[in-house]
């Protein structure tokens, strides 16, 4: 890390019990024990720190030290992360060292990567000791807006993607933007799918400077973190954060408002599912999702063709899929009826009827979903 530290944001996630900030800033990873110690830890409190080996190479040194020099008594486990690790016996792994590093009730955990780590390393927190503070340290744009906030934490089940988990809220968000220099420019784009859905479901400001930044420069888009920028970037990371926040602090265990965040998610989860883990990132198979909601809004006549024409231009110029993949039908019912958000037997979809005004349906046909996604965009 080379990078100087500059001015921090903090945006509250104000939940009733035990709220926690969001502190966003160039070169904030350097600053990480002190702002744990900043959220009432001390010094000799045991850390865990959960991470990937590719971040591992990259942070985990900085990460370690920035602890220690804290006075935090810190350790590091190195697991395999992909969506196809996402499972139980990863997170026994993570319970494994928890045990070994003798963590107790008053101890923390770490969680240094995407949504991956983070998922399995808050569900391990949320399960050791029946509860240990977890801390989310995200590494890619994905988990930054979306998957670090909020405390929703799990592993996969064969039948269903995030079947097996718990709300268990962090201590803390910290989110150093220079950390994606060395992300991947395919998962930067897939990233961009959460962002996208932030404009789509609540913020047609955010989705309209999207739109210009994109017009801006055709050829290179939004398809990478050169083509955004720092400026945009900083925006789109406040801008989204606070977004989650108010939706969290709001329904913290999706009671009702929290659900339009599944937006894109319920057939994109399909598609992730079916196609097998790993085959599409999360942001991808969202980005098919919420082109596929807009497909279905279209046919409902909730929305107009400019609208749906919009979004997919945007998502087009992020770089992601719009295409949904041939999957079997009878697969595609059950993977439906299977998913966490049914309710009463009933499958509920996020569809929009405009740029930045979503809701949530129940009414859905199959004949709808067969029809929308067997159609093959422009």
């Amino acid at each position: 890390m080379t990078a100087t530290p500059t001015a921090i944001c903090t945006i509250r996630v104000e939940l009733s019990a035990n709220p926690y900030p969001i502190v966003i800033g160039e070169g904030s990873l350097a600053r990480l024990g002190g702002q744990i110690r900043a959220q009432g830890f001390k010094a000799g409190t045991k850390v865990l720190v959960v991470t990937n080996p590719v971040v591992q190479e990259h942070y985990g040194a900085a990460v370690l030290a920035s602890l220690v020099a804290a006075g935090l008594e810190a350790s590091t486990l190195v697991i395999e992360a992909g969506e196809d690790q996402k499972n139980p016996a990863t997170v026994a792994l993570i319970h494994d060292a928890a045990l070994a590093r003798q963590l107790e009730r008053g101890s923390l955990i770490v969680a240094l990567g995407g949504g991956v780590v983070g998922d399995m390393a808050g569900f391990a927190a949320a399960t050791w000791l029946r509860g240990v503070a977890v801390v989310q340290v995200p590494t890619t744009l994905l988990a930054m807006v979306d998957a670090a906030i909020g405390g929703k934490t799990g592993v996969n089940h064969p039948g269903g993607k995030n079947l097996i988990g718990a709300f268990h809220q962090p201590r803390l968000v910290l989110i150093d933007p220079t950390v994606l220099t060395t992300l991947p420019e395919r998962e930067f784009r897939a990233g961009m799918a959460e962002v996208i859905k932030y404009g789509v479901i609540g913020d047609p400001e955010l989705f309209a400077e999207l739109e210009l930044a994109a017009q801006r420069d055709p050829q290179a888009g939004l398809a990478s973190l050169n083509a955004v920028g720092p400026d945009l970037l900083e925006r789109l990371l406040e801008r989204s954060a606070a977004a989650k926040a108010t939706v969290v602090a709001a329904d913290e265990h999706e009671a009702g408002l929290r659900a339009i965040l599944n937006y894109g998610h319920t057939l994109g989860h399909v598609v992730e599912t079916l196609s097998g883990y790993g085959t599409w990132l999360h942001g991808e198979a969202v980005a098919i999702g919420m082109v596929a909601a807009g497909e279905l809004s279209l046919a409902l006549g909730l929305w107009s063709e400019q609208d749906q024409a919009r979004q997919k231009r945007l998502i087009q110029a992020a770089g992601l899929p719009i295409r949904f993949p041939p999957l079997d039908r009878e697969a595609l019912v059950q993977c439906l009826q299977g998913d966490k958000k049914v309710k009463e037997g009933k499958i509920r979809f996020v569809l929009p009827s405009a740029i930045g005004v979503v809701a949530i349906h129940d009414d859905v046909r199959l004949e709808s979903i067969f029809a929308i996604t067997a159609i093959q965009p422009d």
